[in-house]
């Protein structure tokens, strides 16, 4: 059985410790950009490395609810071109899609030579939510957990570089992120009924998490676990640890000049009046 109570299985709060952030002070906004920048200009030079010789990798973030899993993508991507990097975030699947091999349906979006694929949760659903909500099995689960390690070598074997993430947050925190999504309305649209079902049951996604690692731990696909309790420290650690298992080739700059703009000769602006957006006070 994957679940069982947390008296039966040992499972209490010294359990928890060894996913413990380090104690230490919160980075700050500037120095926060300041690491973040030259990341980001590394970056492009991964993904320059990845048009040239037709490099495969595929990035998989899953983690506790809150943990800020969209927050690192979004700071992956910003600087960088969406016809290289490509964010899949699936939805609820389907009635066909649910009668398909789990993973059958995340399989047409692995990345193609010269492609960086960020999956934002993965087929890794369904040793997680599912099972701990209820949407699946404990046989389903257990046939997942022994299949996946398979499928992930052939993915290696067939060229693509395969990453996996765990973003863990402590209880504390995310009780206080979720409590802002309910009083920011900037934030509201973050805060699913999903995430308050879940919310009670920390435990149960903890062994539904161990049992994942002990069974899914590779040496072509290990997990990597980032403390976000400091979101500023946790997304450059994290940027600073992918660039590092990339082999890619630093860019070497432009070496370019402006050309000489052309002369108006003959041309006059318009006359006519244009609809102007107003500049405010």
């Amino acid at each position: 059985m994957l679940f069982t109570s947390d008296k039966e299985a040992g499972y209490g709060q010294e359990e928890e410790e060894k996913f413990r952030p380090q104690d230490g002070a919160k980075l700050r906004r500037k120095q926060y950009e300041a690491e973040l920048a030259p990341l980001q200009g590394e970056l492009v030079a991964m993904q320059e490395w990845v048009k040239s010789t037709g490099a495969k990798i595929c990035i998989v973030f899953e983690g506790r609810d809150t943990a800020g899993k969209g927050g690192t993508i979004k700071r992956i991507v910003e600087r960088v071109s969406p016809r290289v990097f490509r964010v899949v975030a699936l939805p609820t699947p389907t009635e066909r899609e649910k009668s398909q091999m789990h993973i059958q349906r995340y399989m047409e979006h692995f990345p193609a030579a010269g492609e960086v694929v960020i999956f934002d949760r993965s087929w890794y659903n369904r040793a997680g939510v599912e099972p701990v909500m209820g949407f699946c099995t404990p046989e389903q689960t257990e046939h997942f957990l022994s299949m996946t390690p398979l499928v992930e070598k052939a993915m290696e074997d067939s060229g693509i570089i395969l990453l996996t993430y765990w973003l863990e947050v402590s209880a504390d925190e995310q009780t206080r992120r979720l409590e802002s999504r309910i009083n920011d309305p900037r934030k509201t649209w973050k805060l699913s009924p999903m995430d308050l079902k879940s919310y009670g049951r920390w435990y149960d996604y903890s062994r539904a998490r161990d049992a994942m690692f002990e069974a899914t731990d590779t040496a072509w696909a290990p997990w990597y676990v980032a403390h976000t309790d400091d979101k500023k420290r946790g997304r450059p650690n994290i940027i600073s640890h992918l660039l590092s298992q990339v082999p890619y080739e630093p860019f070497p700059g432009l070496d370019v000049e402006l050309p000489k703009r052309q002369k108006a000769g003959h041309y006059r602006e318009p006359t006519l009046m244009m609809r102007q957006i107003p500049t405010p006070n």
